[in-house]
């Protein structure tokens, strides 16, 4: 069978709703009925691309695709009425007319040509973070998106949150002053003291297991080099082997970054610069701090960026009463006079705590968000555009994912010792042109 992309032009009926919202669709018009439903096809159906679906369980679940039929049952259980694939690049082409819209919830590798696929065929793409697994795919999945029309979401769900709205209105009130650092942190992928989310800093394993009857494991490995199976990759532990997933900065900074990105209006960054632990070919190290230094946006001052994982930290404030620690994960903002604006990403808070009591809290200046599915299928019918659209998330992830590239370079020689400069129209690095070459990826045949 051929998957090269096509445009199929249709036209259906809006119904006896007097209410009607208009989009465009491969080039056709499509009219909504205000109480119409779409039919969604969902690549992925177990792990996180279940609570997708659940999310959107009101529309029409017209089709679900999963290489791992045990890890899809519950929702294969829950929809029996949606058509099962374990391919997607079939159920897209056998199913095309019916689709309006396609969840893309696989590991890190496959979303790029799953949304792409979809994209390309008019179909609108809610995709979970990061947006895609390299830089060079986070532009073109932008640019195409916006070319193509599509309502578009990336899973960073809590860019909707009512905590993001009163960040970015601490920031509009000049609550802490003119901010020029700003540090993120996480423990991923460590799972406590004496254990781990997924493996990092190891080498590949040469045990060869038998491929579970219920695994398509070359569906599974998809555009990424074939290897053979092992219990280290599947279902979730992908996430730490750089050939399918980003990281812990691919995992958690596409949320933490969200409200720092939001808040201080930040784009591409003038360069990133990373230190580790013993970084291999396989996976990544087991704890890094990669900066980012950001320039001056109209009143905003130039910034810098700090991503801590595997443990590491930020420094403590002068302004945290004694007795406060930095938790697990965070994100702090640092204002003028050792102010600070925290998070351990439930609730954001100022100190000192006495400047806090005197500020209290900023005024609302922002709309609230119906909820970041909502937004999402709202903007499939016409309404506006949601919070993590591609052109808002295609962006964040190039610059998320230029972490990675950072530390991946210090494999190469010459080896990276000073900061990697970013030219962001040019879509390469001005200084170091052996780290380039970690801006895209190849794919295996069939998977372009």
């Amino acid at each position: 069978m051929s998957f090269t992309p096509n445009r199929r032009n249709f036209l259906q009926a809006a119904g006896a709703a007097t209410s009607t919202f208009m989009i465009l669709k491969s080039g056709s018009a499509r009219t909504y009925a205000a109480n119409e439903k779409l039919n969604i096809a969902s690549i992925g159906a177990g792990g996180r691309a279940a609570g997708d679906i659940q999310a959107v369980a009101s529309e029409n679940i017209v089709a679900l695709c999963d290489v791992d039929q045990n890890r899809a049952a519950a929702m294969f259980n829950k929809f029996p009425q949606a058509k099962r694939f374990k391919d997607y690049r079939v159920m897209l082409e056998e199913l095309e007319p019916q689709i309006d819209a396609v969840i893309v919830g696989t590991p890190d590798h496959h979303h790029f040509p799953a949304s792409m696929a979809a994209i390309r065929r008019g179909k609108h793409v809610y995709c979970e973070k990061p947006l895609t697994h390299s830089v060079w795919e986070a532009r073109q999945l932008t640019e195409a998106a916006r070319a193509a029309g599509v309502a578009t979401q990336m899973g960073n769900q809590a860019q909707a949150a009512e905590e993001t709205r009163v960040v970015q209105e601490f920031v509009m009130d000049n609550a802490v002053g003119q901010i020029r650092e700003a540090h993120v942190w996480t423990d991923r992928p460590l799972r406590g003291l004496s254990d781990v989310y997924w493996p990092q800093g190891v080498k590949r394993p040469t045990e060869r297991p038998p491929v579970p009857d219920s695994l398509a494991w070359d569906l599974w490995l998809g555009p990424a080099p074939e290897r053979p199976y092992h219990p280290d990759y599947v279902p979730f532990r992908w996430r730490g082997w750089w050939d399918f997933g980003t990281g812990a900065l691919g995992d958690i900074a596409c949320h933490y970054f969200d409200p720092v990105f939001r808040a201080l209006q930040l784009g591409a960054p003038d360069s990133v610069e990373a230190v580790s632990t013993q970084v291999n070919d396989e996976t990544y190290p087991l704890g890094s701090m990669i900066t980012f230094h950001f320039p001056a946006r109209g009143d905003k001052a130039a910034l810098k960026l700090v991503w801590y994982d595997g443990g590491l930290r930020p420094q403590r404030p002068r302004s945290l009463p004694d007795g406060e620690v930095l938790g697990p994960n965070g994100i702090m903002l640092v204002g003028e006079d050792d102010a600070v604006l925290m998070s351990d990403w439930n609730h954001w808070r100022m100190y000192p705590e006495q400047r806090a009591k005197d500020y209290g809290t900023p005024p609302q200046k922002l709309t609230r968000s119906p909820g970041h599915h909502a937004e999402w299928i709202q903007a499939c019918k016409g309404g506006p555009a949601g919070g993590s659209n591609f052109d808002i998330a295609g962006p964040m992830t190039e610059a998320i994912l230029l972490g990675n590239v950072a530390l991946r370079s210090q494999l190469r020689e010459p080896l990276t010792r000073a900061p990697l400069y970013w030219d962001a129209e040019k879509f390469a690095f001005t200084n170091h042109a052996a780290a380039n070459q970690f801006l895209r990826r190849e794919y295996r045949d069939g998977w372009v």
